[in-house]
């Protein structure tokens, strides 16, 4: 089990905790039987992810490639030695060209992490495009991989606050642009899985923090600025990277033909309210300003699945917020990736 003992205070700091080996990921790997690509490897959770796949097959004592792919342009040089050096394997590809997909070698296990979300409302074609089109042609390439496909809670419709958040049987209710991408991305999943007979799982994930992006955050930074909170999307739910990429390597026993589902976050129901004043007090900052009021629903994520399945994240809610609150104060770096988590309106 990581160590939690002590926060964070540089990037090698973070993505070594990141990165710490389970006896869950290790048996998972040990069990995987054969080599992991992962696709999109370039985004926010691919390259921790890597790296932990990495270490967990070192650990489990198997030999097993892990391969990142992503189209890994000239500003990715120090990301691809990143890559190099913690020992994965990096292959520079278009997803969204079919000769570049047919280059790619074969694999029984896929991790599947593209996507496009932010400049959605400007570019609604590219992300339909990203989210539907490449999962469809990726379906249909890799036909007799087991696939794990990162999906979100955006899928769902807004819930009350009361009802401990959407689980697996409701039925989705996407909201705008991107949320009903998402759902096309899961429906092409689907459809090939029903066509080829492929084993897939949609995992939905809402929201992932790794102290350098997430809602906790977001929410830091803009007490740290004192700027106005918007109360509107009054709760959220959070869940540490590491656990976020640890449950999703656990899971490719999950997937099945029909494609199976699986909700991704922590237990525990995030109050705006609550966390920003509770970061204002620990950056020694005065209550911030609250702008408008809690809505009686939101988008929630029910976990109680996956926690059933693979336990409680290791680290606590409590943790988190205390690492970020000691992150920010420290001066850690960001990725300058808003999450966006309190939008209503679909628009990103």
């Amino acid at each position: 089990m990581p160590s939690f003992s002590r926060p964070p205070s540089t990037e090698e700091e973070l993505e070594e905790v990141l990165t710490q080996p389970t006896p869950g990921t290790i048996e998972a790997m040990r069990d995987l039987g054969g080599d992991l690509m992962i696709l999109g490897a370039g985004g926010k959770m691919g390259p921790t992810m890597a790296a932990l796949a990495v270490r967990s097959i070192a650990a489990a004592g198997k030999k097993h490639r892990v391969i990142c792919v992503s189209r890994f342009g000239a500003s990715s040089k120090k990301h691809v030695e990143t890559l190099h050096g913690i020992g994965a394997e990096t292959i520079s590809a278009d997803l969204l060209e079919r000769d570049s997909l047919a280059k790619l070698p074969d694999v029984p296990n896929i991790m599947y992490l593209a996507g496009m979300k932010f400049g959605t409302e400007g570019a609604p074609s590219m992300t339909w495009a990203m989210n539907v089109f490449v999962p469809a042609i990726v379906a249909e390439r890799f036909t007799k991989a087991r696939i794990v496909a990162l999906s979100t809670g955006n899928v769902y419709p807004f819930v009350p606050v009361r009802s401990g958040g959407a689980t697996e049987e409701v039925t989705p209710g996407p909201i705008g642009d991107y949320a009903n991408s998402c759902l096309g991305r899961e429906r092409m999943f689907e459809y090939m899985a029903t066509r080829h007979g492929t084993k897939s799982v949609l995992v939905r994930l809402n929201y992932a923090n790794d102290l350098r992006y997430g809602v906790l955050l977001d929410i830091a930074n803009k007490v740290k600025a004192q700027q106005p909170i918007d109360l509107a999307m009054g709760y959220a739910n959070s869940i540490w990277q590491g656990d976020a990429n640890a449950v999703c390597l656990r899971s490719f026993p999950l997937a099945a033909n029909p494609a199976a589902y699986l909700n991704l976050t922590g237990p525990e129901l995030v109050s705006i309210r609550d966390l920003a004043l509770r970061v204002a007090k620990g950056l020694g900052l005065p209550a911030p300003t609250f702008v408008g009021k809690e809505s009686e629903n939101a988008l929630l994520n029910n976990a109680a699945k996956c926690h059933t399945l693979f336990g409680k994240p290791d680290m606590s809610i409590d943790t988190l917020i205390d690492w970020t609150i000691h992150w920010v104060k420290v001066g850690g770096a960001t990725l300058n990736k808003p999450s966006h988590f309190e939008v209503r309106d679909g628009k990103f």
